[in-house]
């Protein structure tokens, strides 16, 4: 087998193999002989050079045929599972659908710059209007950049942990038009940055509210672990399902509002929950899933590890007069005690992890309690198969499954298994 990227189904190619492992190699396109019907010419000046998008050489049905093959493959490889694939569902946009973005801030060619990582580098690559984002995080990035040359305020640099402005970090809301600006920093504050705060409220009247936040860190982690506001709140205002949800700079939220409507919905449906219905929603984030299903069940629990998350959860909760919804700051791994000191067993748990996947703790603990029915929601097919396989070691059978296409353009995709208990 050998993997080369920026194919497309249906190129004939001459390649050159450029690395050899057990099992595989990989090659770089030489010339396409013939291309693929399904090939398209890329949109984006800086495709093939920055490492967000990896698919914009193919149209979009192509693209939704991979994907939904690479969850299939992934669940039948890793995790031996044969399970019934529903047709994977599309984003309602192709473009323009993120509603966050984290921009590396960067030293290029004498100049402050915005833009994203090369794919698995840490090269800058400077990009202006980002079609993935909505056109006005590239005009904010660019007035920030602008100031901080202006004022003489250096950019971080990585090699050699010098410099100020890390990363700008934008969040808006879709239904709302409210944004968030968060500048994280090598340091405690800017020099004049109340000015750059009243400048950027006055050229971007969509925004409600900027922090600061300080990290001081050599590692990849994008926030640091202390932050100050300088304008509004902290937090911005969005609507998904009918739920109106505020969010803070940590609290977890679907990019793709449009997909993530789609995903809740077939979340809902796998779970088919019952007005004496306990639902156990782990990894809750600011409870935006399980208060989407709170009207259709007895009882949501939210567990959720960033305590900033579960205080969102719980306003969230009280702002939509939800009274059967309980949110929890703990991990995951704590469910199990969350529920025996309520006293009851949840019908269904949900699961929505990070890119890791669950903890042996934490589905220990989901044995433990011991559901009819698991819904499965990952952004990692790879670790997904890996977990129903563990849960299946258990008697939880992988009933069907789906693609949901949060990230178009790139390789990436949701996934949403319903897993049922056999015993």
């Amino acid at each position: 087998m050998v993997f080369v990227p920026g194919t497309a189904i249906g190129d004939e190619i001459i390649a050159r193999v450029v690395k050899v492992r057990s099992g595989c190699a990989y090659g770089i396109i030489e010339e396409i002989t013939s291309p693929s019907p399904h090939r398209i010419d890329p949109d984006c000046p800086v495709f093939g050079r920055c490492g967000g998008c990896s698919l914009r050489h193919m149209d979009y049905r192509a693209e939704l045929e991979i994907k939904g093959r690479w969850v299939k493959e992934n669940l039948l490889r890793i995790g031996g599972i044969d399970a019934p694939m529903e047709s994977p569902v599309p984003s309602p946009r192709e473009s323009r659908y993120r509603n966050k973005a984290a921009y590396p801030i960067r030293l290029y060619n004498g100049k402050t710059r915005a833009g994203f990582f090369a794919k698995r580098s840490h090269a800058p690559v400077p990009v202006g209007d980002c079609l993935l984002q909505p056109q006005v995080f590239g005009d904010i990035a660019g007035y920030v950049c602008d100031w901080l040359d202006r004022r003489g305020i250096a950019p971080y640099d990585e090699k050699n942990h010098s410099g100020l402005v890390r990363t700008l970090y934008l969040r808006i809301g879709e239904a709302t038009g409210q944004i968030m600006a968060c500048i994280v920093i090598n340091g405690s504050g800017i020099p004049g940055e109340a000015e750059l705060a009243q400048g950027l409220v006055s050229a971007f009247p969509g925004i409600k509210t900027i922090l600061l936040s300080e990290n001081r860190r050599r590692d990849n982690v994008i926030l640091g672990d202390a932050e100050r506001v300088l304008y509004g709140d902290g937090r911005i205002c969005d609507i998904l399902c009918g739920i109106e949800l505020s969010l803070s700079a940590r609290s977890f939220y679907q990019v793709n509002r449009g997909a993530a409507e789609l995903l809740y919905k077939k979340a809902l449906e796998y779970a088919a929950p019952k007005r004496d219905h306990i639902l156990l929603d782990l990894y809750c984030g600011a409870g935006a899933i399980g208060l989407s299903m709170a009207k259709n069940a007895g009882m949501i629990i939210g567990v959720e590890s960033v305590a900033q998350a579960a205080q969102d959860a719980r306003r969230n909760a009280a702002a939509n007069a939800v009274a059967n919804a309980r949110f929890y700051h703990g991990d995951a791994a704590d469910a199990a005690q969350i529920m025996r000191e309520i006293g009851r067993r949840p019908d269904t748990v949900i699961l929505d992890p990070p890119r890791k996947g669950i903890s042996p703790e934490a589905i220990a603990g989901i044995i433990d309690i011991n559901p009819q029915k698991i819904v499965y929601i990952s952004c990692s097919p790879a670790t997904l198969a890996r977990d129903c396989k563990l849960l299946a070691a258990h008697g939880y059978a992988v009933v069907k499954a789906c693609a949901v296409d949060l990230f178009p353009r790139t390789a990436h995709i949701e996934a949403i298994t319903l897993l049922e208990n056999g015993n």
